[in-house]
């Protein structure tokens, strides 16, 4: 196993008083399933006093000692952070995340210390002066049978989070859940035991699913299975809810959204931030349908459950997550994912684009929505060629719309110099002004600076 060189400096200087490093963790299963190791944790058996460790690792960089009555210090090093902690006992306490009794005992044997872990591939340590392997629950033969599964029935509920970990890692790796910790993972459930949890936790395991998962649609679906999406009631609606079979031959509204996710998926755009709410807004593109489905003997429609989605997509939000902002920019990408779509078939006029790009970011629109599109089991999109989305990205681009909206050619500046001054009125040109050049009616500074003119002398004789 690979190692950053400080690492093996560190085991060096412990080693000198009679303690070992052991690495631990994701960065162990990391090195098996031939992933790139970002993060590398250390645990120190062998020396009791954590003031100790915290002199040795003061000598090759500043050390962070908020977690230390947790038995964890924090080592910046050229940039980087190390975790280094001594082995340890975790007991619950309360439903808080934070509410574990913690015992440290550096002279606990590999595989108690271990047990405390959530999976056998997490389990696996790497001996840094020995150069070797320490598997106490077969996690590397887990990993080669792509088989998650848990190691103690006892630790494992203490943290019901590891319902969610579970999950994630299903989709992640393409993982099966072995059939004990499937069916701990469902009791967990059944049993109410992820009420408590902290929605900030729950996110950062879903929006890590997402963004690494090849087939994001599998971790939802293994959701869907142990009894997870009782939390989320506007995801629940969408399974058995009919479609019309002309536009969605694969099923209903929950198939055609896992679809959906699974070619998101392909479209990423390597900006995390950027792919988050692309992300997120495919999976409520369609929750409006759930109040707006329409069945008759002749056909199904789900009419105006664009708008009808920004609420439960809100509601649906708010309940993972406070970034009130990425909300925000989310509700447009389901507003509009139709746009595409009905503009194209209009064959819409520069101006209809123009007005589309003051409501939405035309570009991540078009990934929504051909996502959305590709979606599904149609012979139009089995070829794969989103022609809608290509023809408004081509149009919008020629006019400079294709990610922001035009800037103003009427600026606040160029009233005052007409000696206006700032008012209700001023506020009322410069909207004017935007819109007719939104409509085409303005299309150069010295064309706005006119109409100004004009509008101003209207205005004075009032």
């Amino acid at each position: 196993m690979q190692l950053p060189s400080i690492l093996y400096s560190i085991s060096s200087a412990l080693r000198s008083k009679n303690a070992k490093a052991i690495v631990v963790g994701g960065s162990v299963r990391d090195c098996f399933m031939g992933l790139k190791v970002k993060d590398y944790d250390i645990e120190v058996y062998g020396i009791c006093d954590m003031d100790a460790l915290e002199h040795i690792l003061s000598l090759f960089g500043k050390v962070n000692i908020v977690g230390k009555s947790y038995g964890i210090l924090k080592l910046s090093h050229n940039g980087k952070e190390y975790d280094i902690s001594l082995p340890r006992t975790e007991t619950k306490i309360g439903n808080r995340h934070k509410d574990f009794h913690i015992t440290c005992d550096s002279s606990m044997s590999y595989e108690d210390a271990f047990k405390r872990r959530d999976f056998t591939i997490n389990a696996i340590g790497y001996d840094i002066e020995n150069k070797s392997f320490i598997d106490p629950f077969g996690g590397i033969d887990d990993i080669h049978k792509k088989n998650l599964r848990h190691i103690n029935n006892d630790t494992f509920i203490e943290d019901p989070l590891r319902v969610y970990r579970a999950i994630q890692f299903i989709s992640r790796f393409g993982f099966t859940l072995h059939d004990s910790t499937f069916k701990l993972c469902q009791k967990m459930v059944d049993d109410n035991m992820l009420e408590h949890l902290p929605k900030e936790r729950v996110y950062a395991e879903l929006k890590k699913m997402l963004l690494k998962s090849k087939y994001p649609s599998t971790g939802f679906k293994l959701a869907k299975e142990l009894g997870v999406l009782r939390y989320y009631p506007e995801l629940k609606a969408l399974v058995g809810l009919h479609q019309s079979p002309i536009y969605h031959p694969e099923g209903d509204v929950w198939t055609h959204t896992m679809m959906a996710l699974d070619e998101m998926a392909k479209l990423k755009t390597g900006n995390d931030k950027k792919d988050e709410r692309l992300f997120w807004a495919v999976l409520c593109h369609d929750f409006g349908k759930a109040t707006h489905t329409q069945i008759t003997s002749k056909k199904n429609t789900a009419i105006g459950h664009e708008m009808a989605g920004i609420e439960p997509m809100h509601l649906f939000m708010d309940r993972l997550t406070n970034e009130h902002k990425m909300i925000m920019q989310i509700e447009p990408l389901v507003r509009y994912h139709l746009a595409p779509y009905q503009l194209y078939k209009q064959k819409a006029t520069i101006k209809a684009i123009r007005r589309l790009s003051t409501k939405v970011n035309i570009e991540e629109l078009v990934i929504v929505a051909k996502a959305d599109f590709l979606g599904r089991l149609t012979p139009e999109a089995r070829n794969g060629v989103f022609e809608a989305g290509e023809w408004l990205l081509a149009e919008s681009k020629k006019i400079g719309v294709n990610n922001k909206p035009p800037v103003p050619l009427l600026q606040g500046r160029d009233i005052v110099k007409l000696g206006l001054q700032p008012s209700p009125v001023f506020k009322n040109i410069l909207q004017e002004a935007y819109e007719a050049q939104i409509e085409g009616a303005i299309t150069t500074s010295d064309e706005a600076l006119a109409w100004a003119k004009k509008r101003l002398n209207i205005e004075n004789k009032y």
